[in-house]
């Protein structure tokens, strides 16, 4: 059926080319034709008006001359018409039949060499299914979306494509999907966790008094739950106990496990509330007291990550106290003792590279 509609596509288009050069040279002909009839009927009409004497000889010979000229040069051509020729009717044949033959081999050909015209269809679900391994991670999302569609019970799929929500910002499907895995089997600590982070994002970051019950249920399963015992800290500071909140992050801290990915953000948690307070103060000075203030914060910055450790949001603010001060190879040091210090992560690199593009700290080239 595919072939026949190609082949009537492909006809359709070479005939409406084809329709307009088959009839230009009729209608030049029909015109010369008219003409020359007009003009025997002059004759005829001066051959009339002399009969009956409305003119003289001589002004019929004049007309009649007249007429004839006219005649003649519209009838010079009826001889040999333009496009009308046995020969350019043979040509203009012939090329329509090249343009029916040529141009839909030529297609199948070129198909042939380029197309996969052995290759048989199939269908999305039987594409899907051999894909295995292979297939996209959009296809495998959708067959899981489809398959939590159809079965609403099944508490190990909604708890394998919440996470998924949650790190693309679909922060209330993930609520709902964290939800049902919840509700459809024994949740753990984890599932209870992802639910409150839901909520709380769902929120623009509120910890809502839905996600406290969540975080609360996470660590009567599992005491040690950091995710929980952070939001909690974060909603103690919503609710104004700020003290309270530095020291539930503090202890947080303390129970960290070494190389904790997470312990770098608690840390700058803990910067941020303890700072608010001396910012306040430092803001009420007067200028040079303010400025004398600023500057021994930004050591004591520097002292404190010269020391050890340090994560990238803290070599971050000491290198742009330094920048905003005037201190452009403080600056600088700060940056490579920075990537010295986080060159095992790729990530921080770059942003450090970025950084000292945005600062222009990087030394020119000889």
């Amino acid at each position: 059926m595919i072939w026949a509609i190609f082949a009537a596509m492909t006809g359709g288009a070479i005939f409406a080319l084809l329709w307009p050069l088959s009839h230009g040279g009729k209608a030049a002909f029909a015109d010369k034709a008219d003409a020359a009839s007009l003009y025997r009927s002059q004759v005829a009409e001066i051959d009339r008006d002399l009969a009956r004497a409305l003119i003289g000889p001589a002004e019929a010979e004049a007309a009649r001359a007249e007429a004839a000229r006219r005649l003649l040069r519209a009838t010079a051509g009826q001889a040999a018409p333009a496009g009308e020729t046995e020969p350019s009717l043979r040509r203009r044949r012939a090329s329509s039949a090249l343009m029916l033959s040529v141009v839909p081999l030529l297609a199948l050909l070129v198909y042939g060499v380029y197309g996969s015209p052995t290759a048989p269809d199939q269908p999305l679900a039987a594409r899907v299914a051999k894909a295995g391994l292979r297939q996209d991670f959009a296809v495998v999302f959708a067959r899981m979306e489809a398959h939590l569609a159809a079965n609403p019970g099944d508490a190990k799929g909604w708890s394998l494509i919440a996470p998924i929500y949650l790190r693309q910002g679909r922060y209330e499907e993930a609520e709902r999907a964290y939800a049902a895995a919840a509700r459809s089997g024994k949740a753990d600590a984890e599932t209870w966790a992802g639910l409150g982070e839901a909520r709380t994002l769902a929120a623009s970051g509120v910890v809502t008094a839905a996600a406290r019950e969540a975080f609360s249920e996470a660590l009567k399963q599992e005491p040690g739950n950091a995710r929980s015992a952070f939001y909690l800290a974060v909603a103690r500071e919503q609710d104004g106990d700020r003290s309270g909140a530095v020291a539930a992050l503090k202890q947080l801290l303390a129970s960290a496990p070494a190389g904790a990915d997470w312990a770098g953000m608690v840390q700058a948690k803990i910067d941020s509330l303890e700072g608010a307070p001396a910012r306040d103060a430092i803001a009420s000075l007067p200028a040079e007291q303010r400025d004398a203030a600023i500057r021994g914060m930004v050591e004591g910055l520097a002292s404190r990550l010269e020391a050890g450790g340090g994560s990238l949001e803290e070599w971050t603010r000491l290198i742009r106290a330094r920048t905003v001060l005037g201190q452009k190879e403080e600056a600088r040091a700060a940056a490579a003792k920075a990537r010295e210090r986080l060159g095992q992560d790729a990530s921080a690199l770059a942003a450090l590279d970025a950084l000292a593009d945005e600062l222009a700290l990087k030394e020119a080239s000889p």
